[in-house]
């Protein structure tokens, strides 16, 4: 049975910054600052070479950090197929971390160059699922590119599944626009907040099932609330995993991958849920979108 699941989308950069106290304008505020890789794409696939899946994850990154990323991607136990670019710099996020809560400052750097022509037939070929995020819309080829390739993946009979990447980037992007360019996926994992701004819905489980109408099958991820999941005949929860939270950068990464490397396998929208619930624990009880060795 076909199990590989390739990933396409950002690298990043990011630093996290985790103020001691509330955050003091015009003047100094003590923090602790770190450096990590990220990039939603890369988290997950990062995630999914740690939990012993096999995948190829397809992204762009400056020339001087090819090299860099390539390493830390395999470490993880992730095939990369990464292209550099010869005058961008690698993406970066300013990440401020406040509890349980993030802001975000970024710049996309390279990976407005990615290109849905380097996720290849080769690539595809065998491949179970390709996972994407919605951030991938961002570049030249823009909605027509992603929409060709989720064609592509359909035709070599891979499923799709999509990570809609921000409440933000939705709002600016455009709602319709934003379904257009990823209809037909199998999969959506939206945040609660994401949902929120896709249907004009409150409740989880009316925006779940809205959504169901347009998607095979729903995650709706809630952090601390659990998930709800909705399909054509079924609607059902599950809870979450508790975790003392020290970063809560790159759970819904996590909880993607946690998902993908049982559902690929098994089908079962439960177990996949659970899994994924676990392993976002995981993420968010260390610094950074990665695994933490």
């Amino acid at each position: 049975m076909a199990d590989r699941i390739v990933v396409f989308g950002d690298v990043i950069d990011d630093v996290v910054a985790m103020p001691y106290e509330a955050i003091r304008l015009d003047t100094d505020t003590a923090a602790s600052i770190g450096f990590r890789a990220g990039g939603s794409a890369a988290n997950t696939a990062a995630w999914l070479g740690y939990l012993g899946a096999r995948v190829d994850f397809v992204g762009v990154v400056g020339a001087a950090d090819l090299e860099r990323h390539t390493a830390l991607l395999v470490q993880t136990g992730v095939t990369t197929h990464l292209r550099s670019h010869p005058t961008m710099t690698t993406g970066t996020i300013v990440i401020i971390v406040e509890g349980e809560h993030r802001t975000m400052l970024t710049e996309r750097g390279a990976n407005t160059e990615l290109d849905p022509a380097d996720v290849t037939a080769e690539l595809l070929a065998e491949a179970a699922v390709l996972h994407l995020t919605g951030h991938s819309l961002l570049n030249a080829a823009g909605s027509d590119g992603l929409v060709a390739l989720v064609a592509r993946a359909k035709k070599v009979g891979a499923k799709v599944s999509v990570d809609p990447g921000s409440a933000g980037f939705i709002a600016d992007y455009g709602v319709d626009r934003f379904l257009e360019a990823v209809a037909g996926a199998e999969v959506l994992f939206p945040s609660l907040e994401e949902g929120r701004v896709l249907t004009g819905l409150h409740d989880p489980t009316d925006i779940a099932v809205a959504l169901a109408k347009d998607f095979a099958t729903v995650v709706l991820t809630m952090g601390a609330g659990g998930v709800v999941i909705a399909n054509d005949d079924t609607v059902l929860t599950v809870p979450a995993v508790s975790s003392p939270v020290v970063d809560p950068t790159g759970a819904g990464d996590a909880f993607c991958a946690g998902f993908l490397s049982v559902w690929v396998r098994s089908g079962d929208l439960a177990r996949s849920a659970s899994a994924g619930a676990k392993v976002a624990a995981k993420a968010v009880a260390g610094i950074g979108g990665r695994p933490h060795r």
